[in-house]
């Protein structure tokens, strides 16, 4: 796993965003973040879906506490990251939608991709990465990484 985890994808130069502080990972594609206004802000990190973990009202999906254990140690409680909007702020729930950046410069949507522990899923108008994480997802898949070797369904 250390191997993987330090193919961390770097993304480009930083871009125009909202630095904020990690509170919590909620799952491998859910942060919850300090920073934003006066009360924590959960934020849905762009073009990925990750499995779910069972936590709330979620059914376990295969990898899903994996996928949450990852994200944690890219993106620990107290860490900061960077937030970079694309062209829509919110989703449904009312969550606010990011492409993160740790201050190393690893994009961590396409690291969570890379490395196995999420798909690839894009919803219009936040495409902006749209291409560069299916050729992740590819590659993952290829390489039977994470959820792509350990789950049977995956596939």
């Amino acid at each position: 796993m250390l191997a993987l985890a330090a193919c961390a994808v770097p993304g480009p130069p930083p871009a125009p965003g909202i630095d904020v502080t990690v509170a919590a990972v909620v799952d491998g594609d859910t942060l919850l973040v300090d920073g934003l206004g006066p009360e924590r802000e959960l934020v849905r990190l762009i073009g990925i879906d990750a499995p779910e973990t069972g936590a709330g009202r979620t059914t376990r999906e295969c990898y899903g506490p994996e996928a949450r254990s990852w994200l944690a140690g890219q993106a620990p409680r107290g860490s900061r990251v960077r937030l970079v909007a694309d062209a829509g702020e919110r989703d449904r729930f009312g969550r606010r939608l990011a492409y993160v950046h740790r201050p190393d410069g690893v994009f961590l949507n396409a690291a969570v991709v890379e490395n196995g522990y999420a798909r690839t899923m894009t919803i219009r108008p936040n495409v902006r990465h749209a291409g560069e994480l299916q050729a992740l997802e590819a590659r993952a898949r290829a390489g039977a990484r994470g959820l792509w070797g350990a789950c049977r369904n995956a596939r």
